[in-house]
């Protein structure tokens, strides 16, 4: 008798799972247990992702009750109806279903598929409005609607033919474009019409969405917002401790444009990371430095509320990450002030491009910060460094850095001396000529400078990262040869053309 009642409280146990939070039961509402009844069968991946989340074991009016620096929800109030029960399916996706141009009647339920950074604001207001200040929010604007940015991307992505003895591209078409480029930049959703599917909960009606599935930072949403929150806390767990890791960053910086993940891997940071994370604790509001972890990592740096031993702010938490940055190292062509607005869009140079920066170095000034709000921003990131390094460890690096900045910016420099030139001489056909900057080789090699070589130079410095990859994996010797390419390809074509006229 004793071993049936067992049985029947285990079986029990697992058909019915009881979430408890820290200070009590966190009730579910009736709309998303029977999303979880159904659900459960259909995605149990989904589902036991979200009962292992925070949002299945805390309710809003809880977390509100949290000290100042250790709450989460930066919100000062939800609606009533929300404010007593875990944040579940329904409170998700059924939200502000008339912003929605995707909601759908689903099982008695308006729901909409796409939940967007509006959708979180409801709880995490500050965290959305700072998110929508970066450049990772118009990250498909700014791509999409740059024509310079859009001919290079052609000229990677595109179909190739080859006509005339020269090798001519087309678009690229929508689905490569969305698992390419815009995987990271997030792509423009729009529902096209709507499909039947037999389902094995019998026949039910979907919308279909041109661009999705993604994830991208600046994904263009059904409500008209930007950005996609679940690219740094992933679907439907939501983890801090997954986002504060640092290879949810690398599923977009790994390189060779933006190396960050392989500049920390290699750098002492990331070998003290890889050492010693598995005795961090990675969930802790705020976090401590010396604490809770021993070494940065990107959220460390660019994110998290930080605090020392005493308790003591060291830096606010933030969701727009240039708040602690004032150079932009990914060179376009050359490493500049941050933008003074998240849409580069607006951004003209000199000579009318949609480009931060000239083509003989000079800045864009009127689109970019200042000397003093650079020089705020890097204090911000110094404090930060000074818990863990000394103030002339500190300052020597940023010395090192500025060097690396302004001898990698002189480097391209010599390189666009060289690509004017075939496009002076008429050995290549540039903007002036109302050609692409991208399609022959000696333009080819000029972009490897500034788009790779130079960029892995200054991330490397910026981070304190494996000397090799700013020397000979891909840094100055690659960017050395790409020099070497570019001069000999022109002393060729210059002896073509002299052998030509006599």
């Amino acid at each position: 008798m004793k071993r049936f009642c067992l049985t029947v409280i285990v079986v029990l146990w697992v058909l019915v799972p009881v979430v408890l939070a820290a200070d009590g039961e966190a009730p579910i509402s009736d709309a998303t247990q029977e999303c979880l009844d159904c659900h459960s069968e259909f995605h149990p991946g989904i589902v036991q992702d979200w009962h292992n989340s925070r949002h299945s074991t805390m309710t809003p009016q809880n977390a509100l009750k949290a000290d100042k620096l250790k709450r989460r929800m930066s919100s000062k109030s939800v609606p009533e109806a929300l404010q007593n029960q875990a944040v579940g399916c329904a409170e998700c996706h059924t939200l502000r279903a008339g912003a929605h141009s995707d909601t759908f009647e689903h099982n008695g339920y308006e729901i909409h598929m796409v939940v967007s950074p509006d959708d979180c604001a409801t709880c995490h207001v500050t965290e959305k409005t700072q998110f929508a200040k970066n450049l990772m929010a118009h990250a498909y604007k700014n791509l999409a609607e740059n024509p310079l940015y859009q001919d290079l991307q052609r000229t990677i992505l595109g179909e190739s033919t080859v006509e005339d003895g020269k090798i001519r591209f087309s678009p690229a078409n929508g689905l490569t474009r969305a698992e390419a480029c815009f995987y990271c930049h997030g792509t423009r959703l729009e529902v096209t019409g709507y499909e039947t599917r037999d389902t094995d909960a019998g026949e039910l009606e979907f919308p279909i969405i041109n661009g999705w599935p993604n994830q991208g930072v600046g994904r263009v949403n059904l409500d008209g917002s930007r950005g996609a929150c679940s690219a740094c806390h992933s679907r439907h767990h939501f983890s801090m401790e997954m986002a504060r890791k640092p290879y949810t960053c690398k599923e977009c910086h790994a390189g060779p444009d933006v190396p960050a993940f392989k500049v920390y891997s290699s750098s002492k940071h990331g070998n003290i990371f890889s050492a010693m994370n598995s005795t961090w604790n990675f969930t802790a509001v705020p976090w401590t430095i010396g604490t809770d972890f021993s070494a940065p990592t990107c959220a460390a740096c660019h994110i998290s509320l930080l605090v020392n031993p005493n308790g003591e702010v060291v830096n606010p938490r933030t969701h727009q990450m240039s708040d602690r940055l004032g150079w932009r190292i990914f060179g376009l062509i050359y490493a500049h002030p941050y933008p003074k607005e998240p849409d580069t869009t607006k951004i003209r140079n000199r000579a009318g491009l949609s480009l931060p920066t000239d083509f003989d170095g000079g800045f864009a000034k009127d689109y970019l910060i200042g000397p003093e709000a650079q020089k705020i921003r890097r204090q911000t990131m110094q404090n930060t460094c000074l818990n863990c390094h000394s103030t002339a460890w500190v300052k020597s690096h940023f010395v090192r850095l500025d060097n690396t900045i302004q001898t990698s910016n002189a480097k391209v420099l010599t390189a666009t001396g060289l690509v004017s030139r075939a496009w002076e001489s008429g050995y290549a056909q540039g903007p002036g000529q109302q050609g692409s900057p991208f399609d022959e080789f000696i333009e080819r090699r000029w972009s490897d400078v500034w788009l790779f070589h130079a960029n892995n130079v200054r991330f490397v410095s910026a981070m304190a990262g494996g000397g090799d990859y700013g020397v000979f994996e891909d840094g100055r010797y690659p960017l050395t040869n790409a020099l070497l390419d570019m001069q000999s390809w022109l002393e060729t074509r210059n002896m073509m053309s002299t052998a030509k006229k006599k």
